[in-house]
């Protein structure tokens, strides 16, 4: 039995199954909390003390939604919010909480017309720089985009998309059935009146656990690659411990708001309106073309939810002439979080922001 006890892997496997808790690396950078409405938080990771230069321009990180805020701060040293205020940059997250079912009814216009504007007003007064850097990743690439056409604030000086779809029917299979399903839906409106954006908000909402399994079945070769690497790894504590910690972000989604579902669903997906440059919100269509900030956009080479097809056009339909597109290694996660990004992808968009931060 003492044998047994000093084997590592059958220490490691305990671990895994029955004492997760320790293993989990994510979540561990300080932060203040300058703002909490009850549900949605801004949270402040200061610049570092030491860091060689100081930025003048905040970094403003604007969260997707159903993903928790672990991906934000995922590993000690692979930590995206640590790596930028290594580099001499104020950090701004915008968490949106953990909505339940009574928020159902919340949707674009809720997060894009009434949130983001509050959340910026806070970080303009904490930092006391009217100027600022939106990062948006995912859904939150079309948020960033929204509040900025749908406000043209003169003060969003750049602009980072990663992984967001803006021809959703150039992204790969995916793309191809939601164009079919878009005019499934067209053909059925014409005929009988219907269409899905009249079924009721609550009707759609979906909790966090399917949303969970929704992001593990969009790659489920990768999922279980990492489950036989595991058990290849079982000596390796580090190993266990990463795994542990992937394993954490993914589990513990949060419930997309039927609201949510419905806009992302139907208006970006089906209809692909961002791919013409324009989208309806608040009652009125606003325009890329009002976005003047410098962009940096990019996709996952091995993304197949969002494919680097997909996010390409948005380079010509912004208002500037500073545009900047990569492709970045790893999948719809990976590209914010793989090693192979942190190593390539993270110094070059420092970099970038660098000549236009100050």
């Amino acid at each position: 039995m003492s044998q047994l006890r000093k084997n590592p892997r059958l220490i490691n496997a305990y671990d895994r199954l029955f004492n997760k808790a320790p293993l989990v690396q994510s979540g561990r950078t300080a932060y203040q909390e300058v703002y909490h409405d009850g549900l949605a938080t801004l949270r402040y990771y200061a610049a570092a003390a030491n860091a060689s230069k100081k930025y003048r321009v905040p970094l403003v990180f604007v969260a997707p939604l159903a993903i928790n805020m672990e991906i934000y701060d995922l590993f000690n040293d692979r930590s995206l919010v640590s790596y930028f205020t290594a580099q001499g940059f104020d950090v701004y997250l915008m968490d949106w909480g953990n909505p339940s079912r009574k928020h159902a009814n919340l949707n674009f216009e809720h997060y894009v017309l009434e949130l983001m504007p509050n959340m910026l007003a806070q970080v303009r007064q904490h930092s006391g720089q009217q100027q600022v850097t939106l990062h948006g990743w995912s859904m939150a690439g079309v948020f960033t985009l929204l509040y900025a056409a749908a406000t043209k604030d003169p003060d969003i000086k750049n602009i980072i998309i990663l992984g967001t779809p803006i021809d959703a029917y150039a992204s790969g299979g995916i793309g191809r059935l939601y164009r079919h399903a878009g005019n499934s839906f067209r053909w059925l409106q014409n005929k009988i009146g219907l269409h899905p954006r009249q079924l009721p908000a609550p009707l759609l909402h979906s909790p966090g656990w399917s949303n969970a399994l929704g992001f593990k079945l969009l790659d489920p070769v990768g999922t279980l690659k990492g489950h036989i690497n595991l058990l290849r790894q079982l000596d390796d504590r580090k190993a266990v411990e990463a795994h542990a910690t992937l394993g954490s972000f993914l589990n513990n989604m949060v419930d997309y708001p039927g609201g949510i579902n419905r806009d992302m669903l139907l208006k970006v997906w089906m209809e692909n309106s961002l791919s013409r440059g324009e989208f309806p919100i608040g009652g009125k269509t606003v325009y890329l073309k009002d976005i003047h900030a410098s962009l940096l956009a990019g996709g996952g080479r091995n993304d197949g939810m969002v494919t680097v097809d997909s996010v390409r056009p948005l380079t010509r339909l912004l208002g500037t002439d500073d545009t900047t597109f990569t492709t970045i290694a790893g999948g719809h996660v990976g590209l914010m979080s793989s090693q192979q990004a942190a190593t390539e992808f993270w110094p070059l968009m420092a970099n970038w922001l660098s000549t236009r931060s100050s």
